[in-house]
């Protein structure tokens, strides 16, 4: 199962997305400061997430959101 995700940062104010295969280990990740492009926004809160089977769909799906921002993505599914 491999998840996209999207965090978000009081503190900076922007929105993270990925996707990866164990979301707790990589949003402990995240919020260690071991990821270079999240480390100044921590903490880091999940607010969206979305299961595919395989990682290609995962990857695609990440890629859309990427291309058109997470908060467009947020307002398009009804989450914001």
């Amino acid at each position: 199962m491999y998840i996209v995700y999207i965090l978000f940062s009081k503190s900076s104010l922007k929105y993270y997305t990925g996707q990866t295969d164990n979301l707790e280990n990589r949003l402990q990740r995240h919020n260690s400061g071991l990821s270079l492009s999240t480390k100044s926004g921590k903490p880091w809160e999940l607010i969206y997430q979305i299961q595919f089977s395989t990682r290609s769909e995962a990857m695609l799906l990440e890629q859309k959101i990427k291309k058109r921002g997470a908060r467009r993505h947020l307002e398009d599914v009804g989450f914001l």
